[in-house]
């Protein structure tokens, strides 16, 4: 029969297993939910809605990732874009380009905030645009004709921007730019950092940060890349390229 002192011992060993094991699940429920929301501070940028459903361009890109991407990482950049005009609120009446297209007027103090969270805020405004339902094909008219001219062939141009995709270590994107030549070219930039801020305009860009696609590629970047493909908004991407040339 079990004694007192033995009934104690055994009531305090069962109530240390509970603890422990409420312990890890809490844990481990906040590994999974993963980091703690941006807190939202009010300023003079603001998040973009997306110009369709989360789902729209499955099963290209998952809704999973689009309403994380979108309302997670594109909304921490402009959360913290906010944060860093708050001192200077003179930059907070610019738009958000024209900071990234001559950072050396920001101050020092917050250039590099605005070069990763205006790139971040930028970049993505401009991404959303570029898909869409029922996307992918090739491009028409102008667009088409200086793809052509300048990379010889729609197939050729593919092949070099999913090379540039592929091969940016880490981070970043693989950009279509004019640059101040009105020449068409392929632009990998780290990070957030945005074309723009090197006087070429942005016509389409691949975000191949890891939170774009990992939910559903894992760590394979090149089946993403092609999926890109398959939901390229063209008609956007020729009109962006109109107002360049203009």
């Amino acid at each position: 029969m079990m004694t007192r002192r033995q009934a104690l011992k055994t009531t305090a060993l069962a109530s240390a297993i509970c603890a422990t094991a409420t312990t890890l699940r809490t844990v481990s429920a906040q590994s999974s939910a993963g980091p703690a929301p941006v807190p939202v501070v009010t300023g003079p940028y603001t998040l973009p809605p997306l110009p369709y459903k989360f789902d729209a361009l499955e099963p290209h890109i998952d809704a999973l990732t689009m309403q994380i991407h979108h309302d997670k990482h594109h909304a921490a950049y402009v959360t913290n874009l906010n944060k860093a005009v708050a001192e200077f609120p003179e930059l907070g009446r610019k738009r958000v380009e024209d900071l990234l297209g001559d950072l050396s007027v920001v101050p020092e103090k917050i250039r590099v905030a605005i070069r990763n969270q205006g790139g971040g805020h930028y970049n993505h405004s401009l991404f959303w645009q570029m898909m869409k339902k029922g996307g992918g094909g090739q491009p028409a008219g102008e667009l088409l004709k200086g793809i052509e001219k300048r990379f010889g062939s729609f197939g050729v141009f593919k092949d070099e921007l999913t090379k540039a995709a592929l091969g940016q270590f880490g981070s970043g994107w693989a950009w279509l730019v004019l640059d101040g030549n009105k020449q068409l070219g392929i632009e990998p930039t780290p990070n957030q950092d945005s074309p723009i801020s090197q006087n070429k305009q942005p016509l389409l860009g691949l975000d191949v940060w890891e939170h774009a696609y990992y939910l559903k590629y894992q760590n394979r970047r090149p089946e993403y890349v092609a999926a890109f493909f398959q939901v390229i908004d063209w008609e956007f991407v020729g009109e962006q390229y109109k107002k360049a040339l203009g």
